[in-house]
């Protein structure tokens, strides 16, 4: 598992709105779908998660063991000298699904409220990405702070 610097977990969790992470599925047909999810945040050193609301073909596409990319890019973190090339670090790793369990609780109570205001009945459900890889824009390993 790789993991996820200290120092990114903040501008992650703060992404929303100005930088909201992407996040990427692929289709059936062999296309990438992706999507912006302001829900993005980090759930431990070694996961990320969001909450799944959206209607289209990323939720579709959503099942336990898919293989996703998240792409964060702030650049305001390559002026601080974080991150080089754009300010932009790319996550890989597998979903799981969590629909009512206490995992659930747990990611809906880490979202920004903005995105919670979004579902206020809740009809989405979270998704925990286990991080399998992460590095920058050059494709090198993101360094632990």
């Amino acid at each position: 598992m790789a993991i996820i610097p200290k120092q990114l977990h903040a501008p992650i969790n703060g992404a929303f709105p100005a930088n909201t992470c992407l996040v990427a599925t692929v289709m059936p047909n062999g296309f990438a779908q992706v999507t912006p999810r302001g829900s993005v945040l980090v759930l431990d050193d070694e996961t990320l998660a969001f909450w799944e609301r959206g209607k289209g073909s990323t939720n579709a596409e959503l099942k336990d063991g898919t293989k996703v990319t998240i792409y964060l890019r702030d650049p305001k973190l390559r002026e601080a000298g974080v991150l080089p090339a754009g300010g932009i670090a790319r996550f890989y790793g597998t979903a799981k699904l969590h629909k009512g369990d206490a995992m659930t609780d747990k990611i809906w109570d880490k979202m920004v409220q903005p995105e919670k205001d979004r579902d206020p009945e809740r009809k989405g459900f979270a998704v925990s990405v286990k991080v399998e890889r992460a590095e920058d824009l050059s494709g090198a390993r993101l360094e632990i702070k």
